[in-house]
């Protein structure tokens, strides 16, 4: 496999990805990381990270509408909730020790 083939492979990966996660806006952010270490933050940080080691900026702000499929603030208005304590426990105790 080349690596033009194996990039659009990650590519639709991705996309697929994205596809999954606007389907389940249900599952909050503090639960991604809880259990897998990552979130959609996570993920439009490293959509950042990828454009700027393309040569490419991109905003913050418009790594996060890729990544929600909408305006940062309008998906936490519309779908983010409060964590509860037992997942704000699990969140702490999974952070790395200074």
């Amino acid at each position: 496999m080349d690596q033009q083939l194996r990039d659009r492979l990650d590519a639709a990966v991705l996309q697929r990805l994205l596809k999954h996660l606007d389907s389940r806006p249900d599952v909050q952010n503090i639960e991604l990381m809880n259990l897998a270490g990552f979130c959609r933050n996570c993920l439009s940080k490293w959509y950042a990270a990828a454009a700027k080691e393309a040569g490419v900026a991109v905003s913050d702000d418009a790594a996060r509408e890729r990544v929600y499929g909408m305006p940062y603030a309008d998906w936490k208005r519309l779908h983010q909730q409060e964590a509860t304590p037992a997942q704000q426990a699990a969140f702490d105790a999974a952070k790395p020790k200074s």
